[in-house]
């Protein structure tokens, strides 16, 4: 579908796309901070953005010429982007625009010029954009335009893989554990449970205690809720490469002990840390495939996040 003709889909339908993501709270990857120098450098601006317009903020992926990693999401010029999906937003001078002239962020820097490109999924939603930013009132050229909607796909295809990535990591992680021996609830289409697990802001606990402590303290985590599993019926956890991710298969669905267990054990980590574990789980007595039973794991650790607002 082009993005000319993509739908605009309501929040609850384009935040749940976000989620399904899995890239808010992230930790920096070259390839993002080498497209904000790029759009920098075609545009001529002196600030460059890849942004993702999440539940209360907005969170920066990439940045540069710009301090500072999120904003509300009420002050944010890229909310006002996503709201058509398929075009290029350009406002040639921000003072002159009565929805941003008396805005605290962009007076702060002093920005008089916005342009963005919504990053738009394979569904029709616009999780984001790329931006470029100016200090002065100004207009891009068409080959401006047309090289900032260029990057905004070319980012949008490098979320898309990095999800299909995961996915494809999740997949063998879910199939590893409903087919290994000795586990006879998963190995036998019985009653069993996925869990999803994530450490939240991942980007900001890294800023705050450097990315070797905080790859000490997941290896911790790890441990520590693997102790929470009972082996004798099949329970087993493993953590999604490069992440705060971790995915737990149960032989039970009445997971409710152990989760009850895993948050206990986490609690000490995440004190640590300065963040929280939240959790999505689903259950199935009916012979339902992995992947349908992960979709609703994950769905319900979308509604955990929306909980904890």
């Amino acid at each position: 579908m082009s993005l000319s003709t993509t739908p605009r889909l309501d929040e609850a339908e384009r935040q749940r796309a976000l989620d399904a993501l899995h890239i808010v709270g992230s930790l920096p990857e070259p390839a993002y901070d080498d497209i904000v120098k790029v759009a920098a450098a075609v545009c001529g601006t002196p600030m460059a953005l890849v942004t993702l317009i999440d539940r209360d903020t907005q969170w920066f992926k990439a940045r540069t010429g710009l301090d500072g990693h999120q904003t509300e999401r009420n002050v944010a010029v890229c909310d006002h982007a996503i709201r058509q999906p398929g075009q290029l937003m350009e406002i040639g001078d921000l003072m002159q625009d009565s929805r941003f002239a008396d805005n605290p962020v962009l007076n702060e820097i002093g920005a008089r010029f916005y342009a963005g490109m919504p990053l738009v999924t394979d569904t029709g939603a616009a999780v984001g954009s790329v931006c470029v930013v100016d200090l002065n009132p100004r207009e891009l050229s068409q080959t401006q335009r047309e090289a900032l909607e260029a990057l905004a796909r070319l980012t949008m295809n490098l979320m898309e893989s990095r999800s299909r990535e995961r996915e494809q990591q999740v997949a063998t992680i879910l199939e590893q554990a409903v087919t290994v021996e000795d586990a006879p609830a998963p190995t036998s289409g019985g009653d069993y449970s996925v869990v999803i697990l994530e450490l939240q802001n991942l980007d900001e606990v890294a800023r705050r205690v450097g990315e070797r402590t905080l790859d000490r303290q997941l290896t911790q985590l790890d441990q520590a809720l693997e102790q929470c599993l009972q082996l004798e019926r099949g329970d087993s956890i493993n953590r999604v490469t490069g992440s705060g991710e971790f995915i737990a298969v149960l032989g039970t669905d009445d997971p409710a002990d152990t989760l009850a267990r895993i948050q206990l054990a986490a609690e000490p980590i995440t004190a640590a840390l300065g963040t929280r574990l939240l959790l999505g789980a689903a259950s199935t007595s009916t012979g339902e495939s992995n992947n349908v039973l992960f979709l609703r794991a994950d769905q319900a650790l979308s509604q955990a996040k929306d909980a904890a607002r």
